[in-house]
């Protein structure tokens, strides 16, 4: 009986990401659920289709410059997906790039 090569290294870190991502659009519907929060079409639709993105095609966008190699989500993504997360676990949404809120003049 033959046996299959091993897998690379990068196609066992590929498959581990793949897996990573779908577990995590997974976990983020479910919190939504159970915390009883209720999802923007939008996102509804973002899970789904990122989700079903990953599980036919290994990852989710299509221009190898939006993402590192070998990895599922694009950063955009990634960075969508913790939104829903935080939306989910009732957490406010955090500011982009880092900035904060004017400080009100002193007097």
């Amino acid at each position: 009986m033959k046996r299959k090569p091993p897998p690379s290294p990068f196609e066992a870190q590929r498959k581990a990401a793949q897996r990573a991502a779908l577990n995590a659009l997974r976990r983020a519907r479910r919190s939504a659920e159970k915390a009883g929060v209720s999802l923007s079409e939008w996102e509804g639709e973002f899970l789904d289709s990122v989700s079903e993105r990953v599980k036919t095609h290994g990852r989710a966008f299509g221009d190898p410059e939006l993402g590192a190699p070998g990895q599922a989500l694009s950063s955009m993504q990634g960075r969508k997906l913790k939104e829903i997360a935080a939306k989910a676990k009732g957490e406010e949404p955090k500011r982009r790039w880092g900035r904060k809120a004017p400080r009100p003049p002193d007097t």
